[in-house]
C-alpha cells in the first residue's frame, strides 16, 4: 500500500547495537576493565544484551549504531588477566597441557556400526532438545511433567498438556512442527547436524591437512548464511567483509567463547578412534575460524572425548578425562567440566545437580560454552554411559538443549557401539533420513553417512601428516 512504512529488517547476532551488551558481559567474565565503556554506552541510550533473542526489538538510530562499533573495538582492545592461562594458538595450548595424549601405535579404522550409532545418537539427542531450545529450565520441567514425562525419558509432546501451559511456554517456533513425538518424521534440519556434515565434506574435499582458510572456503560454497548463528554468523559476515582467518574470530565477535565450535567437532573424533590428540588438533584448526580460548577448547574437548568413545574399550568417564587432557588445565573450560563431574557425583538426584550448576553460571548467557560444558559433563557422568539417560539428562538440564543433547548422543551412541544397541523409540522415528541445508546431504541416510565417514577415516591421504597450522 502506498505510503505504508517499511518494516525494519532485524538481523540477529550481527547488529552492532546488540553486540555491545554481549561484549560487556564477556568482558566482565574475563576480568577486563570495562566500566568506562559501559557507562558511555548506557549514557548514550544503549541497552544491555537481549536476554534470549538474537536481536533487540527496535533498530538503533544511526549515531548509536556508529558508537556501538567504536565501543566494540575499544572493548576488544582491553587486556584480559586470563589471557596467559587461556591461549588460543596451537603451540601455546600444547605447551599448557602436560598430559597431552600420545598417538596410538597403530591406527585402527572406526567400525561402521559404531559410526552409525554415533550419527544416530547425535541426531536423536538433537531432535529431543529442539522443541525446548530457548525455554527456561522451569518451563522445560513443567511441560514434561504435564505430559507425565518427568524425569525425562521420551520425546516431548503436546498431548495431554494443558493449553494454558502451552501458551505460557510455547515450543521453539521452528522446531515444534518437526520435533515433537506426534510429528517426528525423519531428522529435521538443524545447525547441530549441518556442521558435522560440513566437516565430513571438509575431510572428503581437503583431507586431514586442511587449513582454517579451507574451512572458510567450504562455508562460503556450501553453508547458507541464514543457517549460521552467534559466532558463526559473525565470522561469516567478517569473511564477506574481507577479513581473513583467524581474524574472523575476533573482529566484533562477542560470541567467540560460546558453544558454536563445540557442536562442530564430532567428525574429527569419529574418524580418529583412539587418537584424541589428533582429533583435537583438527578440531582446533576448524574452531579458530570462529572462536578463541574457551570456545576453541570446547571443540577440542568433544573431539578428544568422542575419539576415545569410538574405541569401544573405554567408559564415559575415561572419555571425559581424555577430553580434559587436551584442554589447558588452568582454563575456565577445564574448571567447568571438572565442576560438572564433581556435582554429578555429589547428587543422587540429577535435578539437584542441575540446579547447582545453573546457580553457579547464572551470569552467563544460555549459549555460552562454559555453563553448557558443565551441564554436558554432569549429564554424561550421572548417566554413566546409558544412552537414554545421557541424552535425556543433557536436554533436561536446559540451556542449549539441542546442542548438548546432540553431543551427549554422539558420545553415548559411540559407546553403545551399534544401532541395535540404541532403544528403537529414539531411532525408528528418524527413519534413516536427515534433512539438511547442506545440499549434497539433504535426505541422506545415517547408514550412508557412516559409510562415508569410514571412507574418510581409512583413506590414505598424503596430507594426513601435514604440519599443524598455527593460530595466533
Amino acid at each position: 500500500m502506498a505510503g505504508a512504512p517499511e518494516a525494519a529488517l532485524r538481523l540477529t547476532w550481527v547488529q552492532p547495537e546488540d553486540l555491545v551488551g554481549h561484549e560487556l558481559a564477556q568482558a566482565a567474565q574475563d576480568g577486563r576493565e570495562y566500566g568506562a565503556v559501559e557507562r558511555r554506552w548506557l549514557a548514550a541510550g544503549g541497552h544491555r544484551a537481549p536476554a534470549r533473542a538474537g536481536a533487540s526489538a527496535e533498530p538503533a538510530p544511526p549515531a548509536l549504531r556508529a558508537l556501538a562499533g567504536e565501543l566494540l573495538d575499544e572493548l576488544a582492545a582491553l587486556p584480559s588477566p586470563l589471557a596467559e592461562r587461556e591461549p588460543t594458538g596451537w603451540a601455546a595450548i600444547r605447551a599448557a597441557c602436560p598430559d597431552w595424549p600420545a598417538p596410538p601405535a597403530r591406527a585402527v579404522p572406526p567400525a561402521r556400526e559404531r559410526l552409525t550409532a554415533a550419527w544416530l545418537g547425535r541426531a536423536a539427542g538433537c531432535v529431543l532438545g529442539k522443541p525446548v531450545e530457548k525455554l527456561p529450565l522451569a518451563a522445560i520441567r513443567e511441560l514434561a511433567r504435564a505430559a507425565g514425562n518427568w524425569p525425562l525419558n521420551d520425546w516431548f509432546t503436546a498431548r495431554g498438556v494443558p493449553a494454558a501451559l502451552l501458551a505460557a511456554h510455547p515450543w521453539n517456533r521452528r522446531s515444534a512442527p518437526t520435533s515433537l513425538a506426534e510429528n517426528i518424521d525423519g531428522a529435521p534440519e538443524d545447525d547441530d547436524l549441518n556442521y558435522p556434515l560440513l566437516n565430513l565434506l571438509l575431510l572428503r574435499r581437503y583431507g586431514t591437512g586442511f587449513r582454517t582458510a579451507d574451512v572458510a572456503s567450504l562455508w562460503l560454497d556450501e553453508l547458507p548464511a541464514g543457517r549460521t548463528f552467534t559466532a558463526e554468523r559473525v565470522a561469516y559476515r567478517n569473511l564477506l567483509a574481507g577479513v581473513e582467518p583467524p581474524g574472523t574470530a575476533t573482529r566484533r565477535n562477542p560470541f567467540r567463547e560460546w558453544i558454536g565450535a563445540q557442536i562442530r567437532a564430532d567428525v574429527f573424533g569419529w574418524t580418529h578412534p583412539g587418537d584424541p590428540g589428533r582429533a583435537a588438533e583438527l578440531a582446533h584448526r576448524d574452531a579458530v575460524l570462529t572462536h578463541t580460548a574457551n570456545g576453541v577448547y570446547g571443540a577440542m574437548f568433544v573431539a578428544a572425548a568422542v575419539a576415545v568413545a569410538m574405541t569401544g574399550t573405554a567408559d564415559v568417564h575415561a572419555c571425559l578425562a581424555a577430553g580434559l587432557n587436551v584442554v589447558p588445565p588452568e582454563s575456565r573450560y577445564a574448571d567447568a567440566v571438572r565442576l560438572g563431574v564433581e556435582v554429578a557425583h555429589a547428587h543422587e538426584e540429577f535435578d539437584a545437580a542441575v540446579d547447582a550448576l545453573h546457580a553457579r553460571f547464572a551470569d552467563h548467557h544460555w549459549v555460552h560454552v562454559l555453563p553448557n560444558a558443565a551441564l554436558l559433563a554432569a549429564a554424561l557422568t550421572h548417566a554413566d554411559g546409558d544412552f537414554t539417560g545421557s541424552i535425556c539428562r543433557a536436554v533436561a538440564a536446559g540451556l542449549d538443549t539441542d546442542s548438548n543433547g546432540a553431543t551427549a548422543g554422539s558420545v553415548a551412541g559411540a559407546l553403545a557401539g551399534s544401532p541395535g544397541a540404541l532403544p528403537a523409540r529414539w531411532t525408528a522415528p528418524l527413519r534413516n533420513r536427515l534433512a539438511s541445508s547442506v545440499a549434497d546431504f539433504d535426505g541422506v541416510g545415517f547408514d550412508r553417512l557412516a559409510a562415508l565417514t569410514r571412507e574418510v577415516a581409512t583413506a590414505s591421504d598424503a596430507a594426513t601428516n601435514a604440519t599443524p597450522q598455527e593460530a595466533p
